[in-house]
């Protein structure tokens, strides 16, 4: 099957107290989101990258290419309004319903080569596959009356990336965007589909902050694939 993936790299750079867009900001020398397609690139050379950046960004962009020689192949789709919007824009990229997508966000350039292969596969299979993580802290709900413990071995961390069958995703996303569409698996749950969880990696962190810089800087080295 075709692999497809889609880059989703609409972020601005407020939580990072920095004027530049997160997924631009230098990590290793390289802009964050150069890492997030070099994953993918590695992970498979024949797949087709779909970034999707704010229109207002693409030039930047294209700038920061030439300056870093950055020729790894990938085409460039304008975002839209809410992420939802972004993704479809993403997805209408993508001319046929056979084959798999990977949608990703862009500052997560941890993600091991491992878990993207493996997301490919078992969406083969199953039709979706959503990476996320098990709970390793002690939780609590707040409900009017106070808080109570709950059971944190039924919970989990949901990362990216999450991977579909086209024909499946491209079906689910043809709707008007809910609020509850908190990520591309709620689309697909909204549509119909039974939701199929693989195993994630902690390293694989979504940089928002400068602390997840940090972070960032000190396991890109350790990366295992």
């Amino acid at each position: 099957m075709q692999r497809y993936a889609i880059i989703v790299a609409g972020g601005r750079g407020s939580r990072m107290n920095n004027d530049t867009p997160k997924q631009f900001i230098p990590l290793h020398g390289l802009p964050i989101l150069m890492h997030t397609i070099n994953r993918y690139y590695k992970a498979s050379m024949g797949m087709r990258i779909i970034v999707v950046l704010p229109e207002n960004e693409i030039d930047t962009w294209r700038e920061l290419c030439s300056h870093h020689l950055f020729q790894i192949p990938h085409d460039v789709v304008a975002g839209g309004i809410q992420r939802f919007d972004s993704v479809k824009n993403g997805l209408d990229h993508i001319g046929n319903k056979e084959g798999l997508v990977a949608i990703h966000d862009g500052v997560r350039p941890l993600v091991t080569t491992n878990i993207i292969n493996s997301s490919y596969e078992v969406a083969a299979e199953k039709g979706n596959a959503i990476v996320a993580v098990p709970l390793k802290d002690s939780i609590r709900v707040q409900e009017n009356d106070g808080n109570r413990m709950v059971d944190r071995s039924k919970y989990y961390l949901i990362q990216t990336p999450q991977t579909f069958r086209i024909d499946l995703i491209k079906s689910a996303f043809d709707t008007e965007y809910e609020n509850s569409f908190t990520d591309d698996a709620t689309v697909l749950e909204a549509y119909g589909e039974s939701i199929n969880l693989i195993e994630g990696d902690y390293r694989n962190i979504k940089i928002t902050t400068p602390e997840d810089l940090i972070i960032a800087e000190a396991f890109l080295n350790g990366i295992k694939d």
